[in-house]
C-alpha cells in the first residue's frame, strides 16, 4: 500500500497526505502585499491535491526582502490579503503554511529575471545585515554587522510575524534558516566569525536561531506546529555539516516539530553534487539520528521516488518545487499512478472521474 497518501499529524494539525508544495519565491509582490497572482499560484496547487502549501519566504522586516518583489509580513496591513489565500487553500482541504524569513546579506537585489544583481542607491537599495561585514560575494552589498540590539530587534520581528501569521489563518510556520539567508549566516562558521556570544562556538552560532524559536513559541499557539528549514550542508570544507544539523535538531526539539532538510546557498564556492534525490539523505540522517520528523526536498520527480522515501522512513513529508510548477496536478496524477483514487475537487471531479 502506498504511504505517500497517508495522513501526517504535527501537533494538532492533520495533513491529508505527505506532499508539500515547497516554498518558492515568486518575486511578484509590491511593498510586501500578496495579490491575485499569489492567490492563483498557491490556490492552484491546493486544488491540485497537495496536503500542504508552504507559502514562499515572507519577510519579517522590509530589510529582509531578497528583492522589492518579496512577500512581507512585517505589517498588520499584510494580514488581509494573506487571509484570502489561506481561506482558499483551506477550502480545498489543504493546510496553509508560511515560511517566514530575513534575507540578511543577500537582500536588496533585483528580481532574478532582471539579473538578480544588487540594487544601487539610485535604484533605492536598502541596508543589508549580516553577522559580520563579509558580503556574499564582491557583486553583493557589504552588510552591516548586526549589533546586539539589531539581533534582538530581529528576534522580535520574527515573533510579531508569527502573530500576524496566526491572524491570517496559517496553521504551520516554517522558520527559514537555510540558503545563505540571515539565520544560516549565523549558523555557519564560514560566514560567522564574530567574537561575541553570537559567534565562535556551536552554542554561540546557534544562539540566534534558538532565541527566534523561543520568541515565536511564546506567541504562537502551543497546539500549532513550528518547523524550520536548514541547509544541512554548505557543500564546502570547514562549513556547516549534516552532523551539525543533527546536533541542532536535537537541541531544537522542544520547540521545533520538524526539520525541512535542504542544503547550500551560503557561499559561491560551494560544490553541490546535484543528482536525483541528492538531498534526501540529509532528511534520512536527521530523522534517524535526531529522532524528529523531516521533509525531503530536491530533485524528487516521480511518485515512486516520493512514496519510497516515506515507506522506508527516510522522510515524513515530500516537498516538491519545480515539479509542481510544471505539473500543478502532480499529486492527483501520482495517486492514480500509485493505485489510489484521486480526490479531485468537485468542479473537476464530476468530469474527470
Amino acid at each position: 500500500m502506498t504511504q505517500l497518501f497517508t495522513p501526517f499529524e504535527s501537533r494538532s494539525v492533520r495533513i491529508k497526505n505527505r506532499i508539500m508544495m515547497s516554498p518558492m519565491c515568486m518575486y511578484s509582490a509590491k511593498d510586501g502585499f500578496a495579490n491575485d497572482f499569489h492567490l492563483m499560484h498557491l490556490g492552484a496547487r491546493a486544488a491540485g491535491g497537495v496536503g500542504l502549501v508552504m507559502v514562499e519566504a515572507t519577510a519579517v522586516h522590509p530589510s529582509g526582502r531578497i528583492s522589492p518583489g518579496d512577500l512581507g509580513i512585517w505589517s498588520d496591513d499584510h494580514i488581509a490579503p494573506l487571509s484570502k489565500i489561506t481561506a482558499l487553500i483551506k477550502s480545498f482541504g489543504c493546510v496553509p503554511g508560511i515560511q517566514i524569513a530575513h534575507a540578511g546579506r543577500n537582500a536588496s537585489c533585483h528580481v532574478p529575471w532582471e539579473g538578480g544583481k544588487a540594487l544601487t542607491s539610485e535604484e533605492q537599495a536598502w541596508t543589508v545585515f549580516g553577522p559580520t561585514e563579509q558580503p556574499y560575494s564582491e557583486e553583493y552589498a557589504i552588510p552591516k554587522a548586526m549589533s546586539a540590539q539589531d539581533i534582538q530587534n530581529t528576534v522580535d520581528d520574527f515573533a510579531k510575524a508569527a502573530q500576524r501569521a496566526q491572524k491570517a489563518g496559517f496553521e504551520i510556520i516554517e522558520i527559514h534558516a537555510a540558503h545563505g539567508y540571515l539565520i544560516h549566516t549565523f549558523l555557519s562558521p564560514i560566514s560567522n566569525t564574530r567574537t561575541d556570544t553570537y559567534g565562535g562556538s556551536f552554542e554561540n552560532r546557534t544562539r540566534f536561531l534558538r532565541e527566534i524559536v523561543h520568541a515565536i513559541r511564546s506567541k504562537w499557539p502551543e497546539e500549532l506546529p513550528l518547523w524550520t528549514r536548514l541547509s544541512c550542508t554548505d557543500w564546502i570544507d570547514g562549513g556547516w555539516t549534516p552532523e551539525d544539523s543533527v546536533a541542532l535538531a536535537k537541541i531544537l526539539k522542544p520547540g521545533i516539530d520538524l526539520i525541512d532538510c535542504s542544503s547550500a546557498g551560503l557561499d559561491p564556492r560551494q560544490r553541490v553534487h546535484r543528482k536525483p534525490l541528492f538531498q534526501s539523505p540529509f532528511a534520512a540522517q536527521v530523522k534517524a539520528e535526531a529522532e524528529i520528523p523531516t521533509v525531503a526536498v530536491g530533485w524528487i520527480t516521480t511518485p515512486e521516488e516520493a512514496d519510497l522515501l516515506v515507506a522506508e522512513e527516510k522522510a515524513d513529508i515530500i516537498a516538491l518545487g519545480r515539479t509542481l510548477l510544471r505539473h500543478p496536478f502532480w499529486a492527483l496524477e501520482a495517486a492514480k499512478t500509485l493505485g489510489q483514487k484521486p480526490e479531485w475537487i468537485p468542479q473537476y471531479g464530476w468530469v474527470l472521474t
